[in-house]
């Protein structure tokens, strides 16, 4: 894998594609750094070697061009905090301004350009427009593990604009790339994948997938009513998709079939409505009553899959175990987070990914206690549903 650890970007100009897409408040004011702090050491690194750096990103989904909202403007003084040093901002990624600001960079200076999807060929891929792009700099470096799985023009195509020597992968995607890597070709035994979240369709693919690798799949939140109810149980109003309970059956026996073991909760945390004011009691899962709905997994599930978990050698989490937004459904998403910590203490590799287990890790304090955690959820997935992705396959190619 070629990073930025194998070129000297001295006297050199690096157009760099980051995700840079980051919440902003009413007063667009930064209010979750974590994707900006983890390019830092990519654009740290360019800029001690003496180089230049040309910085790319999107920002939201802008529908009708430019738009003050998603102006990346807003993010030029926390990016400039972070990195140390006086970030310039052009207003426009592929106009006059901009190629007059990134012609005459000198060394150790850095320019953020304007947002990416402020154009529509940006996320058709358009050759053209990419072409454009890649006049920034003389070496393209991807660092945006997050839009890895776009077929987008700064992600996918603008790589062809650059030989083998004058393209790599910046940290955040060879960490991701690698950890990936690790765990679904390289996994020591036992391998355990917990998968929770709402709904069972959007995780089909990756189950599938997962039946080919894992030694222990474990179903939690929403998803999990899905199954109880598809094996005859009776789940209230739980969420359910009824049009997958064939589905659930059909995961069920082709895992049986490849000797992987499914492991559904047996209890429950139930709610007579979806809030954390709302009365709320343990009952196994098969039996909740009409008018209830579960809410999260039961002291039994969180013990069983903790034994699971603890045993294991390497370790995905996707998606949490109920709602772990409200205190009084926290529980069992809580107690997996611990479990994998402690597994991770005693030498298994985890890897946390998906947007919900990622907030999860960081509600308890506990990303720094875990192998590597994530910056990409629907490019994660997609990895490991398609074996690689655009924007990976842009620079290896």
């Amino acid at each position: 894998m070629k990073t930025v650890d194998s070129i000297n970007f001295h006297k050199r100009k690096a157009v760099i594609r980051v995700d840079f897409n980051v919440p902003l408040n009413e007063k667009f004011e930064v209010t979750d750094d974590t994707r900006i702090k983890a390019a830092i050491p990519t654009l740290k690194k360019i800029l001690i070697d003496g180089g230049s750096i040309v910085i790319m990103s999107h920002l939201g989904r802008p529908k009708d061009g430019p738009s003050d909202k998603f102006s990346l403007k807003h993010i030029v003084k926390e990016v400039s905090g972070q990195l140390g040093t006086e970030v310039k901002f052009a207003d426009d990624c592929i106009g006059e301004n901009a190629f007059s600001l990134t012609e005459n960079l000198k060394p150790g200076e850095v320019v953020l350009l304007e947002n990416l999807r402020f154009y529509k060929e940006e996320e058709k891929g358009d050759e053209d427009f990419a072409k454009k792009l890649s006049k920034h700099g003389n070496i393209y470096v991807n660092d945006a593990f997050g839009t890895a799985h776009r077929a987008h023009a700064s992600t996918a195509v603008m790589a062809k604009f650059f030989d083998a020597s004058s393209k790599c992968f910046g940290y955040v995607m060879a960490g991701e790339v690698a950890s990936i890597d690790k765990v679904l070709n390289k996994s020591e035994k036992p391998f355990t994948a917990i998968i929770g979240g709402a709904k069972v369709s959007d995780k089909i693919m990756i189950i599938e997938q997962l039946m080919n690798k894992a030694d222990h799949i474990i179903i939690g939140g929403g998803m999990a009513f899905t199954f109880v109810k598809a094996l005859g149980g009776k789940i209230g109003k739980s969420l359910c998709e009824d049009d997958k309970l064939e589905v659930a059956k059909d995961l069920l026996n082709k895992a049986k079939a490849r000797g992987v073991q499914i492991h559904i909760p047996t209890d429950a945390v139930i709610a007579d409505n979806f809030s954390n004011d709302a009365a709320f009691k343990e009952v196994k899962i098969d039996a909740i009553p009409e008018g209830w709905m579960g809410l999260d997994i039961g002291p039994e599930s969180r013990k069983q899959f903790g034994t699971i978990i603890k045993q294991s050698k390497t370790i995905l989490w996707n998606g949490p175990m109920g709602v772990f937004e409200m205190s009084n459904f926290e529980g069992g998403t809580k107690q997996a987070a611990y479990d994998i910590v402690e597994a991770t203490k005693g030498s298994a590799f985890s890897l946390i990914g998906g947007g919900d287990s990622v907030a999860a890790i960081n509600k308890y304090n506990l990303a720094d206690q875990v192998s590597y955690v994530s910056t990409g959820g629907g490019a994660l997935l997609e990895y490991i549903e398609q074996g690689s992705l655009p924007g990976v396959r842009a620079i290896e190619n």
